[in-house]
């Protein structure tokens, strides 16, 4: 989730042991909606019904949803789409690149 796997990887065991502790107060089942949902669900018409502008934030290094999977492709269907992807960066980006994601989100906001 945080791309720890990864070689030079620098995830605190702070957030490592928030994620995990988050994850344990989540029922089994309602995990298991949870994934299958996402993971089965076609977006597309959503996707494209889109009438304000969006941004949208990935990581190039996802594990959980591959941006080639994912992003990408909703990149494609949304009318008025800011792109940014993050070299390198995981699916919890938000956690791992605060900085950088606030800069891009606040600097969406202005424009």
């Amino acid at each position: 989730f945080y791309g720890a796997n990864r070689p030079g990887a620098n995830v605190s065991e702070g957030l490592l042991d928030q994620t995990w502790l988050l994850s344990m107060q989540a029922g089994v089942q309602n995990v298991y909606e949870c994934i299958e949902a996402f993971s089965e669900t076609d977006f597309t018409e959503d996707l494209e019904r889109f009438d304000v502008p969006a941004l949208l934030l990935h990581g190039e290094d996802d594990q959980i949803v591959p941006a080639g999977d994912a992003a990408r492709k909703a990149e494609r269907l949304i009318r008025d789409v800011t792109a940014i992807y993050y070299p390198g960066a995981p699916h919890g980006l938000t956690a791992t690149l605060q900085d950088q994601v606030n800069a891009d989100l606040l600097a969406f906001l202005k424009a």
